[in-house]
């Protein structure tokens, strides 16, 4: 049964692949995104922006990425609910295969993407002096930390885009997930920058604990301040803790999902 799904879910990666040569403005997408993070937050906002015990561009980078990851909630939420519109998964259900791997073959295709924005912020975060300070093993981890943020965000969007089932609604609903997650957290601005009440949401956040966790382990100045949140004290730990929870929870959601939206036609 387990060779039977994974068959599927490759063929349905396959699939996803071959589209996305036939569209490759998805590409421009996830290429020209980095490379616009990156010169907004690093040079337009980096010369007004303080970071205690280090320098914004090392800062920010933690936080360009965690964007980009949240930004699969729309990718895949929209893919998916275009898929639903367009009556290809009522082709997929007629057809003798694991159900589950649609699930898994969008979700494959998107991390893949997720991996060539990486790749790119690297590139691009090197050039303008970014530098990951710490030992090969901990940037990996920090590295497979930020492709678990972005598999986690595709299920998210897989749930949304099944429930909405508009590509239009999924862009409103998906903006609603991710832009008081970004903004409301240390991904952008150290939390001392914010007012008393908002530092106390802000330490709390997931992705406030992501973020910090990716800084620690690229040696990048976290600027969470000397007393943090609990979670911020052991934000690895911390953060695949909450990441794999989410997952825990978000991947039976989205399953039922897709079967009552596959009933439906």
């Amino acid at each position: 049964m387990k060779s039977y799904i994974l068959g599927d879910s490759l063929a349905l990666f396959g699939r996803h692949m071959t589209l996305l040569k036939r569209a490759p403005q998805r590409i421009l997408h996830v290429t020209l995104m980095p490379i616009m993070f990156v010169i907004l937050f690093g040079y337009l906002f980096g010369s007004s922006m303080t970071v205690p015990s280090g320098d914004y561009h090392s800062y920010i980078m933690a936080g360009v990425f965690i964007q980009i990851m949240l930004a699969s909630v729309v990718n895949t939420g929209v893919g998916v609910a275009t898929d639903l519109k367009n009556g290809l998964v009522d082709r997929f259900r007629s057809l003798p295969m694991a159900q589950v791997s649609v699930l898994l073959g969008r979700t494959f295709s998107d991390v893949l993407l997720n991996v060539i924005s990486c790749v790119l912020m690297l590139s691009v975060g090197l050039v303008i002096g970014w530098r990951i300070e710490s030992n090969v093993i901990k940037a990996t981890e920090g590295f497979l930390l930020v492709l678990l943020l972005g598999f986690t965000m595709t299920w998210i969007g897989c749930m949304i885009g099944l429930l909405v089932r508009e590509p239009q609604g999924v862009n409103a609903v998906a903006m609603m997930v991710t832009m008081p997650s970004t903004f409301l957290s240390s991904t952008f601005y150290p939390l001392n920058n914010l007012p008393d009440w908002l530092q106390a949401i802000a330490q709390w956040s997931p992705m406030t604990t992501v973020a910090t966790a990716l800084r620690e382990l690229w040696g990048n100045p976290t600027g969470n301040g000397a007393d943090p949140a609990l979670p911020l004290r052991y934000p690895v730990l911390s953060s695949a803790l909450m990441l794999s929870a989410l997952l825990v929870v978000v991947i039976p959601l989205t399953t039922r999902a897709y079967d009552r939206a596959a009933r439906k036609g």
